[in-house]
């Protein structure tokens, strides 16, 4: 087999591998069968220590025992012919390291090793890692074309490694999409109906003759809303892993769920729209005080046993929270929390309106456009 069409097929071999820790193995593995080496290595540069050492992030070997590696416990720490080859970073091929001013030995329990053949691996220019190989076969030294196999593997390890990076990006931002729209129909789907059917139960327990079996559906709606708060919690856990706590969803879900204890109960939360989207930060800010207010006024006046919350983005955003208490009462709509809300909405370009509801207990709507031009002057 010819020089070339063994770099071509040790190319193609390490190119075969997406994830990152199968690449460095496999450049490994094929550099040693490529160049005949018996033991060979992928050190990956990590952060340098408050002692100067350069310290590796992985170091990924074939040839040494695994029993081995554990009974020497620790990453190479950047010492010796290693560490000349991180600070130095071009080809270096010695006949017997332990001649070389910078060896110093091995730890205890390292086998023995004379002949090496060491390469940089770059990625854009920039030192990923090095790869090492040790002990050729037969006890020759490591020649000029086996280097030149070395340092072509190293270029294409490089290209390799950025390629594995990629498709690990790319899987996570699918694993953090489908926890998006898991969040989405648990919460869309699951709790509505988990909602519908507790309200269901309750109209039913008001109706049953049966003490014993009042009590049972009682219960029954208890373990409904037990399974909603958990959900919720689900639900709040995957959308702050993908966004953090700066998500509108997730910051209203949050307030919910620390004004729930005050309330007396679970609030019902809804969304329509591309929320996340069109409510950026300095509105969400605004948004979230509207919602706090409003169910801070609930706890203080409604005696209410449910709430309904729902947030609408198009071209305005819409905050509504409905309760089923006891209705407008008149010193309801003159605290000084609504006049700020209604001052906040109309600084913003909105409105902000107090309303009996359809059935009984209060309706609350506070619009504002999804793009304001003004900043409003109270808090």
């Amino acid at each position: 087999m010819s020089e070339v069409q063994r770099i071509l097929d040790a190319i193609f071999a390490i190119s075969s591998d997406l994830e990152l820790r199968a690449v460095l193995q496999r450049i490994v593995e094929v550099a040693c069968d490529q160049t005949d080496a018996r033991y060979g290595a992928v050190g990956v540069l990590g952060e340098g220590s408050p002692q100067g050492e350069i310290l590796l992030s992985e170091f990924v070997t074939e040839g040494i025992d695994i029993a081995v590696v554990r009974q020497i416990g620790h990453l190479p720490r950047g010492l010796g012919i290693l560490g000349h080859v991180i600070r130095v970073p071009e080809p270096l091929r010695l006949d017997d390291l332990g001649t070389h001013p910078d060896s110093v030995g091995f730890p205890d329990g390292h086998p023995a090793m004379h002949t090496f053949l060491g390469v940089p691996i770059r990625i854009r220019n920039e030192i990923f890692g090095n790869l090492y190989l040790t002990e050729k076969h037969g006890g020759g030294p490591f020649t000029a074309s086996d280097e030149t196999l070395a340092v072509a593997l190293a270029s294409a390890a490089g290209v390799a490694i950025e390629n594995a990076r990629l498709h690990e990006r790319v899987q996570e931002n699918a694993l953090l999409h489908d926890r998006e729209r898991i969040a989405r129909d648990l919460h869309d789907t699951v709790i509505q109906r988990l909602f519908a059917t507790g309200l269901g139960l309750q109209a039913l327990a008001r109706t049953a003759g049966d003490v014993g079996v009042a009590d049972k559906i009682q219960a029954a709606v208890n373990d409904l809303d037990v399974t909603i708060r958990e959900i919720r919690g689900v639900i709040f856990e995957l959308q702050a892993h993908e966004r953090g706590l700066t998500s509108c969803r997730v910051r209203v879900l949050a307030l919910a769920a620390e004004m729930t204890p005050a309330l007396g109960f679970d609030p019902h939360v809804g969304f329509d729209g591309a929320v996340d989207t069109i409510v950026g930060p300095e509105l969400a800010e605004h948004l979230l005080a509207a919602l706090r207010e409003l169910l801070s006024n609930v706890i203080r006046h409604a005696r209410a046993t449910a709430v309904e919350i729902r947030i609408r983005a198009g071209s305005e955003v819409v905050l509504t929270v409905e309760d089923d208490g006891v209705g407008l009462t008149s010193d309801q709509g003159s605290g000084l929390g609504l006049a700020n809300l209604s001052e906040r909405a109309l600084d913003l370009g909105g409105s902000f309106a107090l309303e009996g509801a359809q059935t009984h207990g209060v309706r609350a709507v506070w619009a504002v456009p999804r793009e304001t031009q003004r900043t409003p002057a109270s808090a």
